[in-house]
């Protein structure tokens, strides 16, 4: 992808209603906070294989399902997210602590109930690891272009001076409202 092809998907999602996400992209910084940690940990697990815009009201009812002491079960129904969930809701400030010790933090996130291969990404860059989550969108338009997700967006890092987690998020966003 050229840089000024980026540039202009990053105009055209901002234009969009996305300023937000770029800030956000641009500004993340290592998490601090075992409760931002676990809120970014199940932003993640649903996220997983679900659209972002239908998780954003399963997000809202597991806040409050925990902030009132209902099991997840009672309000989101899948078994193996909502078991992962109430699993580290027991064990979040022990996880966080061990996180902020680990010297592979990308790798060590992999360890956790319903993080993979590919969302151990999305969580490291939700926790302020500026790095790229090689998602399907990024895999195939980084085929159309000949190369990789990481080497397309180095590429366009280095051309553009954005963050990693900003282009992906640029990317991400573009292709999730079929821009690309």
């Amino acid at each position: 992808m050229k840089p000024e092809t980026y540039l202009d998907l990053k105009a055209r999602i901002i234009q969009n209603g996305y300023e937000k996400e770029v800030a956000w992209a641009e500004s993340i910084i290592p998490c601090s906070s075992p409760d931002v940690f676990l809120d970014e940990y199940i932003w993640v697990v649903l996220n997983a294989g679900m659209r972002e815009q239908v998780v954003r009201g399963i997000f809202k009812k597991i806040q409050e399902a925990i902030s009132i002491g209902i099991p997840i079960l009672e309000v989101f129904a899948h078994k193996g997210k909502a078991d992962a969930i109430t699993k580290m809701l027991i064990s979040y400030h022990r996880t966080f602590s061990d996180y902020q010790k680990a010297t592979d933090k990308v790798s060590y996130l992999e360890t956790l109930p319903y993080i993979g291969k590919v969302t151990k990404y999305h969580l490291a860059k939700n926790l302020g690891i500026d790095c790229i989550k090689p998602d399907r969108h990024l895999v195939r338009i980084s085929r159309d272009f000949g190369t990789t997700p990481v080497d397309m967006c180095k590429k366009l890092s280095d051309e553009t001076g954005d963050r990693l987690a900003t282009i992906d998020l640029v990317i991400w966003r573009a292709a999730n409202l079929g821009f690309v």
